[in-house]
């Protein structure tokens, strides 16, 4: 029974760690080259505004930070997917504010949970790996 529960937690967290790392690199890429979606029209005008540069420019950077953080989340979940949900949050509480796209916003807050499960269930498959 013992190695049911154990082989089961490991598929669990691998599927988490695949989910939370390849959709953060997938959209991080994408603000690059714009096939999934227009992403200007996810940022508050306000914060738009006071950049100290193009949006384009701060989609790109923000690009950058989720592609990092997905490899993050493949090579050390345990530190990893706290990073992604510490963004996840960030993003929602943009959009909350703004009141834009508030459909994405608990969606990515239910994601930043996801991610939260895979941080805390990391040390119980890899008993050598410390909780964060």
């Amino acid at each position: 029974m013992d190695t049911l529960y154990r082989q089961e937690t490991r598929r669990l967290q691998t599927l988490l760690k695949l989910t939370h790392g390849i959709v953060p690199i997938v959209a991080g890429a994408d603000k690059f080259t714009g096939i999934l979606t227009d992403w200007s029209a996810y940022l508050a005008p306000g914060l738009a505004a006071m950049l100290p540069f193009a949006p384009a420019t701060f989609l790109m950077i923000v690009g950058v930070i989720e592609i990092v953080a997905g490899i993050l989340v493949l090579a050390r979940p345990a530190i990893g997917a706290y990073v992604v949900a510490a963004w996840l949050v960030c993003i929602a509480l943009t959009l909350l504010f703004s009141w834009r796209f508030v459909d994405v916003a608990v969606r990515d807050l239910v994601m930043a949970i996801g991610a939260y499960v895979l941080a805390r269930l990391t040390p119980m498959v890899r008993p050598g790996v410390p909780a964060a």
